[in-house]
């Protein structure tokens, strides 16, 4: 989910005699505050639970059946505890089902007040290889942002959260229904449309790899902006100006 949404409707300018450290904007929307904090703690909660998961069995296979004496597509190096991680289980399911929730209000609310056109969505400008590459080359070396950069969307962000937002996010959804089977039972072309049940279980997995990259650079960019300014944003909607990011 975008983490990092201002709203310059809603800026609180500073005045001079604020001083150098004033509150100024751009700000995050409540919402976006809100559901921000709940996605981040029911995707750790997640990560965990999936992990005492995979622990359990920590083999992946294609199709619709796999098990313990069937060949496997993938064995990962993790020591084979085979059994039910109960605790797990039900900490996945319940984080899945509010950060699902938690999904919907921040899709709906970015539709609804055009933040998805107006934060989201590249200018057609943008979109040119040469300025995609120049960003990403700055991002690979860890090249700090200026102050200003850092207060909007680049083009390599915008691209990067709509995928998590309308790609990412939905698959792994769609994925881990497809391996319920109660949901299976009920809507059966939709474990079939993944090529079966551990079929859905490794694209689950791999999708919840690229997740995890994706919060780990995300941490990583906001430390270069400026992580105390940054998450101050994110608490209180807004951030301290006339100094530098720290």
């Amino acid at each position: 989910m975008a983490e990092t949404t201002y709203l310059p409707g809603l800026a609180i300018r500073g005045s001079d005699s604020l001083g150098s450290d004033s509150l100024d904007s751009p700000r995050h929307s409540v919402v976006v505050r809100i559901t921000h904090w709940i996605t981040a703690a029911t995707f750790v909660a997640l990560v965990v639970s999936g992990v005492a998961i995979l622990i359990a069995h920590p083999r992946l296979y294609w199709g619709d059946t796999g098990g313990v004496g069937t060949p496997s597509l993938i064995d990962l190096p993790i020591p084979f505890m085979i059994g039910h991680s109960g605790w797990g289980r039900y900490l996945h399911f319940l984080s899945a089902w509010i950060c699902v929730f938690t999904g919907l209000l921040y899709t709906i609310y970015g539709l609804l007040t055009s933040h998805v056109g107006k934060n989201l969505l590249p200018a057609k400008a943008d979109l040119a290889w040469g300025r995609i590459w120049r960003l990403v080359w700055n991002d690979l070396r860890l090249k700090r942002p200026a102050e200003k950069e850092a207060l909007a969307y680049n083009v390599v962000q915008r691209l990067t959260y709509l995928a998590v937002v309308f790609v990412l996010f939905p698959l792994i959804i769609l994925t881990g229904l497809a391996m319920s089977p109660a949901v299976a039972s009920v809507v059966p072309l939709l474990r079939e449309g993944f090529g079966g049940q551990q079929s859905a279980r490794t694209i689950h997995f791999f999708i919840a790899v690229a997740l995890v990259l994706f919060v780990c650079v995300h941490v990583l960019m906001v430390c270069l902006a400026g992580f105390t300014n940054r998450v101050r944003a994110m608490i209180t909607g807004h951030t301290l100006t006339g100094k530098e990011p720290s």
